[in-house]
């Protein structure tokens, strides 16, 4: 990675801060630091940053409040920070637009690899060995179109707000219709293996794609099925 990443962290506790800013200073990624939901939500609007460090329990508001707050208008990669059995909290988080969590307590050295891993996957024009986007120009079903190369989701001409890791997994499923994905194929085609989540996130990114994809009057030509006890498969209808 050459560019110079510019990483925001939001975090109350001032020891995390320290902690991740001497890794993020190992690597050359700038960084700044938030203390509330709301103190980044201003710093976003005036600053360009390339990740967002999220921490779940903030004061005011809280970091899934947060997340689905810059989800209104931003694309921006966001890990969120989250104590050790918040299941539901990493849950609610991902269904609001995070790309990956990670439980506290953690290694920063854990933090810098999973920051890689997710910058990596945000850059369209990234073209290293272990990008998952498949060499494809675009995918139409229907109203529906898909360009993967450029992030882009349509449906009858609008685009649909979609996070890159939503595309990536859009475009796995749509570029082999009618063939099953298991949740653990699924995790290491997109996440790679350095995540350390669960398949459940799997679940979490099917249901908020198919939510955004639900546009009824366009006359769908495809679906995104659950096979039961096994995966999803994309299909393409009659």
């Amino acid at each position: 990675m050459s560019k110079t990443y510019q990483i925001l962290i939001c975090d109350d506790d001032p020891i995390v801060h320290q902690s991740l800013a001497l890794y993020l200073d190992n690597e050359d990624f700038g960084h700044e630091s938030a203390f509330s939901g709301e103190q980044a939500l201003e710093m976003l609007k005036k600053d360009h940053y390339d990740l967002l460090l999220l921490d779940q329990m903030l004061p005011g508001m809280n970091g899934s409040q947060v997340c689905q707050t810059v989800r209104k208008d931003s694309r921006i990669p966001i890990i969120m920070l989250t104590a050790r059995g918040e299941e539901i909290d990493r849950i609610l988080g991902l269904e609001m637009g995070a790309d990956d969590y990670i439980v506290k307590p953690f290694s920063p050295r854990e933090v810098i690899s999973r920051i890689k891993a997710v910058l990596r996957r945000a850059a369209p024009l990234d073209d290293s060995p272990s990008s998952a986007q498949p060499d494809l120009t675009t995918l139409t079903f229907g109203s529906l179109e898909i360009q993967p190369e450029r992030y882009s989701v349509r449906i009858g001409g609008h685009p649909v707000a979609c996070t890159p890791r939503e595309v990536e997994m859009l475009t796995l499923l749509a570029s082999s219709p009618g063939r099953v994905f298991d949740r653990d194929q699924i995790l290491s085609r997109i996440w790679g293996y350095d995540f350390f989540g669960d398949t459940r996130t799997v679940d979490t990114h099917i249901k908020r794609l198919r939510q955004k994809l639900d546009c009824p009057e366009m006359g769908h030509k495809w679906d995104i099925v659950t096979v039961y006890g096994k995966g999803y498969k994309f299909e393409v209808l009659q």
